[in-house]
Parts: C-alpha cells; structure tokens; sequence
C-alpha cells in the first residue's frame, strides 16, 4: 500500500467509511490513481476524481458527512498548488466590477433550462424554511415571506433586491404585500427569464453590479447574493446599502456563512461552481458594518438547507433526460456540488445566516419575527 493511500484509508476508517462494502456510504474505487490525486489535491482532487469516473458512492452525501467529522488537516497537508490558491485569493480582489459580472454569468448563465427543472415553482434558489412545510414549494413560500416580515413591509414601500435572480422574491412581495419592487442581476439570462416570469406586476428588473445603483429605497434585500461580494469587498458593500437606504429604512441579508472568517473558498466550487465567492463569518460581517450600520437580528436556520438541497438534487435526477445536452461530466459534478453542500450544512460546517441591519439612529426597538 503507497503512502498517499494509506493516508487517506487511515482517515476513511476513522471516519467510518468503508471500502467496497455494502452500506450506502461505501467508497468504491475504481481507479486506483485516485490516492495520490486526493492527497495532493485534495477537495478539488476528490471532487474531479468523481466526475472522471475514478470512484462510486452510492450516497456521497453520506460519506462526505462520515468525512467532514473528521480533521482533514491532520491527514492531507497542503500543496504548493493549494498554498498559491490560497494567497492568490488573499492578494487580489477576485470579485472587483467588472470581474463580479463574469463571476455571476459562469454560474448562473449555465443554463436556465436546468434552473428550471432543479428548483422549486417560483425559482428560488437558495435555503427554504422548512418549519411546518412538506414540500419544497411551501418551504420556499415560507423562507419569502419570513424575509418580508423581518423586513416590515407595507403597501406602497419601494424595495430593493440586490442579486434578484429569477425574481421568487419581489413576485412575493409584491402581491402579498403591495411594494415597488426593484431587483438588479448582472447574470443576463436570469434577468430575462424574471422579467418574463413577473410580467403584469410592474417589477423593475436591471442588468447592473450593485455599485451601479442609484436611488433611495425603503427596504433593501440580498438573498443568496453575499456570498459572491467577496471579504475585501464586504465594507464598501455594506456602505453601498446604507447610502441607498432611507434613514429609517430596514435590510435584510440571507447568505450561506463560515464558521470562522477566511479569504479563500474551497477549491473545488471555486473552480467549477462559484469563482471568486467566499462565504462571509459573522465576524467579517459585523466588522465590515462597525459605525455604519446597526445589527438588530441575526438568525442561523443552516440545518434547513439539507433538505432544500436534497429536494433540489431529487427534482433534477428525475429530469436530466430532458435536457440532454449537459454531459455525463457536467452531470457528475452538478451531482457531486448538490450533495457535498449538503453534506457541509449537516455536518454544521456551513451555516446560512439572516441578519437584518438598521441605520445608526434613534430609531425605536426593532422586534424580530421567525
């Protein structure tokens, strides 16, 4: 047995992950190259491997929540490669204007065919709210409207969407609560496919970076989108949202989070998923709003995008038939992205954090809703 493999099977039974056996989370391999690929690799190594065909697992989700217990570093150390990566993201600002919008388009032009298969009945791609839901369509009603409640809205209020998608939200607000919605995407397909989505309910859907707008707004929301404004980046974001709030205006901020503050993401979701988004800390978060904004509630509902994930995974295995123009490559690692998230936030690496955030002012007590 060569050193890398018998690194990486110490690790595998320490996490209870068994080679060529019968449970679900069984590692079968079928190329041996794969050892030294994910010892020298590592997240990326492994994540590659799949999509080449190098090993099965009949429930990777599984595996890799057996595997995230477990203290990776111990095992698999660092390459010169992964070091680089590492100081690259530290050194330069992968998500300045203008490189945001190619960042975006990778990810969310890939194809809104598949988005439309994968997700729920209004688009929404990012955590529902399972509490008291059955189906992901009630989860995601019920993760909208606990944003417009946070939010406080009121009939006639102009709210603003920052990173709006395919426009699940402002649809929602608008109709069950009578605003002006306003929602900005730089990804060109999603704005198309919103405005088509909305059409009759006067919802004002922009092709622009966030630094681009101008204005004055009531309510200002991201949902899903913080992710992608990159740490060095975080400050001047959240200077942005107050310059376009109104002095006594609310925002609301939905995003995946770290449990500790990093400059760099994992490799593999930076190379084939999301380049240049780093998922933000509650540290960096309420640093980069010291003196500027108030944090009046935080909520970390994380274990709710589980499921949301598996629905998601579920909904676009029954239909990869109807669009078979994305290859078996590309499937294996849409496949492997859906279930290695998931296995991230049961596993409680990943968190998924609303805060909303007031002026510095002498407003009266805010009072939070869940």
């Amino acid at each position: 047995m060569n050193q890398a493999k018998r690194a990486i099977h110490e690790l595998l039974e320490v996490a209870g992950v068994r080679l060529n056996a019968d449970e679900p989370w069984s590692l079968h391999v079928k190329d041996e190259r794969l050892w030294q690929r994910v010892m020298s690799q590592k997240q990326l190594g492994l994540g590659e491997a799949y999509m080449d065909g190098w090993w099965e697992c009949a429930a990777i989700d599984e595996m890799l929540t057996r595997l995230l217990a477990v203290d990776l570093k111990t095992v698999l150390k660092p390459n010169p490669a992964l070091v680089l990566s590492l100081l690259r993201s530290t050194l330069v600002n992968r998500q300045r204007f203008g490189q945001a919008a190619r960042n975006a388009k990778f990810h969310y032009n890939i194809g809104n065919d598949l988005y439309q298969r994968m997700l729920g009945r209004e688009m929404v791609y990012s955590c529902a709210y399972w509490q008291n839901a059955r189906t992901l369509d009630e989860a995601q009603t019920n993760k909208l409207d606990l944003i417009c409640r946070k939010l406080k809205l009121e009939p006639g209020m102009k709210v603003l969407d920052i990173g709006s998608g395919w426009g699940g939200f402002l649809r929602h607000a608008v109709r069950n609560y009578g605003v002006h919605g306003v929602g900005i995407s730089p990804a060109d397909q999603q704005n198309l496919l919103a405005r088509e989505l909305s059409a009759g309910l006067g919802i004002d859907f922009q092709q622009k970076d966030y630094r681009e707008i101008t204005g004055r707004f009531d309510r200002v929301v991201s949902v899903g989108m913080m992710e992608h404004v990159g740490p060095k980046n975080l400050k001047a974001f959240f200077i942005k949202c107050s310059d376009l709030l109104t002095s006594d205006g609310v925002m609301l901020h939905h995003t995946i989070g770290s449990t500790f503050s990093k400059n760099v993401t994992d490799p593999f979701f930076d190379k084939y998923i999301f380049p240049g988004g780093v998922l933000p800390s509650l540290g960096q978060i309420s640093r980069a709003v010291e003196k500027e904004l108030i944090i009046e509630d935080v909520h970390n509902f994380g274990p709710n995008y589980d499921p949301t994930l598996m629905a998601w995974k579920s909904n676009i295995s029954a239909r990869w038939e109807e669009i078979p123009h994305y290859d078996r490559r590309f499937r294996r690692m849409w496949e492997y992205y859906l279930l290695a998230s998931a296995a991230g936030f049961r596993a409680r690496r990943l968190q998924l954090f609303q805060v909303v955030l007031r002026k510095e002012s002498r407003l009266g007590e805010y009072r939070s809703v869940r």
